[in-house]
Parts: C-alpha cells; structure tokens; sequence
C-alpha cells in the first residue's frame, strides 16, 4: 500500500459529469489499497468569474485590505470543489471528507495573493487516512498567523499538491491535466512537439520559470528540494484504464543522475509573453547605483527577471530590466516617482511588446556552442536579440513580441527536437 497524491486542474473539475469521473479515477486507486489524498483546483473558469466581481467593485485600488479580501474571494472556488468531489466520492461507496487549507492547517506567511507554505500540520490528515478516508484538500489555499486566508497564486494547487506530498512523505504525486505530459515545447505552435518521458527537476524548474505552463514554478521547487517523485498526466484517459498503465504514462520529473534520462543536449523550448521591459536612460554609474533602482522595486514585492546594464559613457549608463506585465504599470510610476528623482537618471522607457524564448537543457554543460547555435537560428530568421541571460542549462533571449512564434518553430529545428530521442 503507497500514500498516493492527485493534483486535478481547473479543467479536470469543470463539469459535474469530469468531477464524478475524477471521483471514479481516484476510488479506483483507493480500491487498489493505496492510501489517497487528492488537491483539486476550483472549477474551470470560477476564480476569474469571482476575481471579475472584485474588480467591477474596485477597479484600481492595489491596498494591502483590498488583497486580504481578494484572497478571502478567490479561496472560495477551490471549498466547493473539495466540497463536491466529496459527495461524488461517497456516491460511490468510498468514504472521503474535505478540507479547506486553514482546517488541515496549511501555514503560510502574509503575503496575500502569492503566499509561501510555511508549514503543513499533517495529523488531522494521517488520522482520516488511517480510518480509510480519502481526504480532499483545497489547493492554491491557506492560512497566517493571523488566521487570514491566504493564496499562493495562480497555479497553486500545484503547489499545495507538492507540498501535502511532501509532509506526507508520499511515494508518489501525480498531477492530472488537460495535457499528457511535457513536451519539447508548446505543441499548438510547433505540431512536431514531442512528449518528453522524462524530464530532470533542474530542466523542469527552468522551464517553469521560463514560461511553460505545465507547473507552477514552485511546485517543482518542492518537488526538488523534498525529493518528492512527481508525474505529470492527462485526467483525460478512461478512469477505469489499469492503474500501471495510468501510473507509467505522462512525463517523471526525476533526478539528472537517472540514467534513463532522454540526454538531448537541449530538452525544451520556453516562451512567455508576460513580460515587459523597462529602461532607465542616463543613470550614474557608480557603485551601488543597481540597489538604488532595484532596491525599491523589491520593496513593493515586483519580481524582476533579466537584467542588463550597458558600458558607461562619460560617467553614464543606461539600466534595463524585465518585470511582469501586470506589474509594469505600477514598476513604471515607482521609478518616476521615487528612483528617478533619488538617482538623477535622465529618463524612463518601457516596452510591453516583447516576449522571452528560452532553449533548456542539462546537456548544454558538456556541450559548447550551444548559445552561438540559438543566435545562428534566430539571426537567420531575421529576428534582433534585445537581452540574453544564461546560466548552466538554460540560454534566454528577449525579443519584439510578434517574431515569438518564428523564434520558437525556428530554435525547436535548429536544435533537433521534431526528431525521436535516441534509444
């Protein structure tokens, strides 16, 4: 018997008719005699529907009360999801009970809508389990030291599947989603994508955070940091297929040292478009001038990705970064009303028409040139480099918004990801 974890999607729970073919899939593995705890998102569609509500109220306002509510709002789609896969378990004769994040407790600090998991008392749920319950968790959830409900931010139920997995020493976490696996890239803009059978948690974790949507960011980081085995599957397949196909199938996120590991020299290719960039023109170049502009910024809580400061000309230089688009309205007026006048900079540009295309891959250590290849691809295509950021396995380049679908067609056969993995 295994102490298994079930992550369904938005999509997987968009219906009564999915949610009863959830509760089918996850008796069955019950019957199996495997001890289940299953994290469901709120039903497809119902956080936007109910942060809508929020912002017909309160269009503009960015207040710390505000969040607070907003998080209180948002939480309530993933209660009557647990709620219901609840019912639809006991309509099946598998006993079961829901909880919401603050009832297990899952602690986390006070950051109201992208809170971090702080702590997860676990004893509530062992003692369901050890009665033969499968218990039902909201994800995306929890709860301060305060008692306030809190949100971890879209994609959470990623991961509080991780994290339950992870305080639970599960053997295995399973996330259910509208697709089977990771693939070399996003299949609806190369057909020739590829469906990865394995993936490391290093590549992984790039391509979360470079902008494959498959899992959340931090999801994978608990995956890595707990070594917690993680598989990412279709909630699409017959309930009733055997539970070792079901359990082979999809993509493992494991560890480089498999051997089994596919060992392309590039794995996938990343893209987002949720970026923006913003520069500040004319800025001293002087020690420390870097935590001037960005010391700031990390004060209000905005994330910046890639970074880039030019050569300095007669004591001047010029200081771009990247932020999220749906902070660049508020980074944009914290720089003209507090950094520009600290640091004497001459002037602030902003550009939300470029997009971020990123090769991955654990190979590229031993293998050189492998960013020389990607610029060889991209100029052949006509496409101009904005920024370039690199590390050990992952190469990115920031590029006008509309060559994003060229760039990725372009890098995804410059790379031979349409081929199938050697043996």
């Amino acid at each position: 018997m295994a102490l298994i974890v079930h992550k369904y999607g938005g999509t997987s729970m968009g219906s009564t008719e999915r949610i009863r073919n959830v509760a089918k899939r996850v008796a069955k593995w019950a019957r199996a005699g495997h001890q289940m705890v299953v994290v469901p998102s709120a039903m497809s569609g119902e956080t936007n529907r109910l942060l809508g509500l929020a912002k017909e109220l309160s269009p503009a306002a960015t207040t710390p009360e505000l969040q607070r509510e907003l998080d209180m709002i948002a939480s309530t789609g993933e209660q009557v999801s647990v709620g219901l896969l609840a019912i639809a378990l006991q309509a099946e004769g598998m006993p079961a009970v829901s909880y919401t994040g603050w009832q297990v407790p899952i602690e986390t600090d006070t950051a109201y809508t992208k809170a971090r998991i702080q702590r997860i008392d676990d004893q509530r749920v062992r003692a369901d389990l050890a009665a033969g319950r499968v218990v039902i968790i909201t994800g995306f959830q929890g709860v301060d030291a305060g008692s306030n409900i809190t949100t971890l931010g879209r994609g959470g139920s990623d991961t509080s599947a991780v994290a339950v997995a992870a305080a639970l020493k599960a053997d295995e976490c399973l996330i259910y989603t509208d697709v089977d696996g990771v693939y070399t890239t996003d299949p609806r803009i190369v057909e020739q994508a590829r469906r990865l059978h394995t993936i490391s948690f290093e590549e992984m974790l790039e391509m979360a955070s470079l902008g494959s949507k498959v899992l959340q960011i931090r999801s994978v980081e608990f995956a890595g940091k707990y070594r917690v085995p993680l598989r990412v599957l279709s909630s699409f397949t017959p309930w009733d297929i055997p539970i070792d196909e079901e359990a082979s199938s999809g993509t493992l996120i494991t560890f480089e040292e498999d051997v089994k590991m596919e060992q392309a020299v590039v794995s996938g290719i990343a893209f987002n478009r949720d970026e923006a960039k913003i520069s500040l023109l004319g800025v001293p170049d002087k020690p420390g001038i870097a935590f001037s502009i960005l010391g700031p910024v990390a004060d209000a809580n905005i994330d910046v990705d890639v970074i880039i400061q030019n050569v300095s000309h007669d004591g001047k230089t010029d200081f771009s970064f990247t932020v999220h688009r749906n902070d660049y309205a508020r980074t944009m007026d914290l720089l003209k009303s507090v950094v520009v006048p600290r640091t004497g900079a001459a002037e602030v540009t902003g550009d939300t028409r470029i997009c971020k295309v990123s090769i991955v891959g654990i190979g590229m250590r031993s293998h050189v040139g492998v960013a020389s290849r990607m610029f060889q691809a991209l100029s052949d295509e006509g496409i101009n480099i904005q920024m370039i950021t690199t590390s050990e396995i992952k190469t990115s380049v920031v590029i006008d918004e509309k060559y994003m679908e060229l760039a990725v067609r372009a890098l995804h056969k410059a790379f031979d990801l349409d081929q199938p993995a050697a043996a």
